[in-house]
């Protein structure tokens, strides 16, 4: 039986604790008998919707990132062409924002960047390749309207820009519960400022 016949409320609950899980402890250490336990499931429930930790992460990643992109309402690079920074600082906000509501935001977060996801499992890789078009689409836009810079390739540019927004997600994600009050709107900023001076244009 597919997991759309579950009951809605049931789902999310599962999802919830489920992502829990899985963020705190690691795919190979989270234990379907934690998680079937904290949902008040029997094993037998359970099977009648997964046939096995595996299947249920990848349903788990597949709902949470289409609820965390609907939820954050993506602009589309094109809407970027008339005020190419405000718009990305004023996103960045909204992440902010989303992190600070829903704790299943950041446990998506920590998810993407668990070093022992089974190899096959398509959904990560899915949902990191669709922001790395994002991205990569919209510096396309910054760069055809001057606000982001052209004096190296754009592929080379876009790799860059990457790998410094993961670093800072990855450690921000890595070391959100030792933050203290007012300090992660304070990091999200400062990862703003060194991704402008990165790929802005030269003064």
């Amino acid at each position: 039986m597919e997991k759309r016949s579950m009951p809605a409320e049931r789902w999310r609950e599962l999802v919830s604790i489920a992502a829990a899980e899985f963020a705190d402890v690691g795919y190979e250490r989270a234990s379907l008998n934690r998680v079937i336990r904290s949902c008040g499931m029997s094993k037998s429930s359970f099977y009648h919707y997964f046939d096995s930790k595996q299947q249920l992460f990848e349903a788990v990643v597949a709902h949470v990132a289409a609820t965390v992109a609907a939820d954050l309402e993506v602009p589309e690079p094109a809407d970027f062409q008339s005020d190419f920074w405000g718009l990305a600082e004023r996103f960045l906000q909204r992440l902010v924002i989303a992190a600070e509501r829903d704790p299943l935001f950041v446990n998506f977060g920590r998810i993407c960047y668990l070093p022992d996801v089974p190899a096959g499992q398509g959904g990560l890789a899915a949902s990191a390749a669709a922001v790395d078009d994002w991205l990569r689409r919209t510096l396309a836009v910054g760069r055809s309207v001057g606000a982001v810079r052209c004096d190296i390739p754009s592929g080379l540019q876009a790799h860059t820009a990457i790998a410094v927004l993961r670093a800072f997600d990855e450690w921000i994600l890595r070391n959100r519960s030792a933050l203290g009050s007012g300090e992660l709107p304070l990091l999200v900023q400062a990862q703003f400022e060194a991704v402008k001076r990165l790929l802005g244009p030269e003064q």
